[in-house]
């Protein structure tokens, strides 16, 4: 192979991969305007609720560590959105689609935490980790862990308490 069809091979790949980082940029989810930021915000909020059965802006803003103007700023931006209805003073409900987007990122964190802790990582990273990479796998990617996962817990057991070790 000479010089010069090597570097256009690397030049091909480093295109390909350009454009996968480019094509995850964005990828909309369900044909929503939706950002990891947003989910995040939507799972606090969730996760308040269902502990206190209400969540203030205060409560988001201690979660979050951001400023209250910052909270109050995205919580309109999830109201246009329809997320959640939010009333100045009165506090705020999600919506169904709301509810439902929590729950799907509440659920995939639990997919990847479980994932991490059978190949023995401890619950603490294990949840920092699945926090970092919630939004961020393609649907078809998660469907196949959930399947691998299943298909590791029935059938051999005895592997999962090896990579534990």
């Amino acid at each position: 192979m000479s010089i010069d069809e090597s570097q256009r091979i690397k030049n091909n790949q480093f295109e390909k991969r350009l454009d996968c980082i480019r094509s995850a940029h964005n990828e909309k989810k369900d044909n929503e305007i939706r950002t990891d930021r947003m989910e995040d915000y939507l799972e606090v909020i969730y996760e308040l609720i269902q502990q206190k059965g209400y969540a203030t802006t205060a409560d988001i803003s201690k979660y979050l560590n951001v400023s209250s103007p910052s909270v109050t700023k995205m919580v309109k931006k999830l109201d246009e959105n329809s997320y959640l209805i939010y009333e100045k003073y009165r506090g705020l409900r999600l919506t169904s689609q709301g509810i439902r987007i929590a729950k799907n990122i509440q659920e995939k964190h639990s997919l990847f935490v479980e994932f991490l802790k059978m190949i023995g990582v401890d619950n603490e990273t294990a949840h920092l980790d699945a926090e970092g990479i919630e939004h961020h796998l393609h649907p078809q990617t998660i469907k196949k862990l959930e399947r691998f996962i299943m298909i590791l817990k029935k059938r051999d057991p005895k592997l999962i308490d090896d990579l534990q070790q």
